[in-house]
């Protein structure tokens, strides 16, 4: 099956999960990499509410592409020991 569009339900979906992950990270913060979380966190963040105004815009492939650098960050911040999490739905654990 090819999947080669990016519906709003898609985008959505997506949203959804990048918002439920960032939450999870913002509760498990590895203590002593404090300034390290709150520097992924913001950028993340900030990657969320560029999805979010792309998506309003009906920009759906730069609403997306900010997604994928959104969950990126989060998992960069998981891969580094950052974050306390193990969902390998969620995130890329070790």
């Amino acid at each position: 099956m090819v999947n080669n569009i990016i519906t709003d339900e898609k985008l959505e979906s997506y949203l959804e999960l990048t918002s439920k992950a960032l939450s999870i990270v913002k509760e498990n913060i590895i203590p002593g990499r404090e300034n390290d979380a709150k520097e992924i966190i913001e950028m993340a963040e900030n990657y969320l509410s560029d999805a979010d105004h792309f998506k309003s815009r009906k920009n759906f492939v730069l609403a997306f592409g900010a997604l994928n650098y959104a969950h990126g960050w989060i998992d960069a911040g998981v891969r580094l020991g950052i974050f306390d999490v193990h969902d390998d739905k969620l995130f890329t654990v070790k």
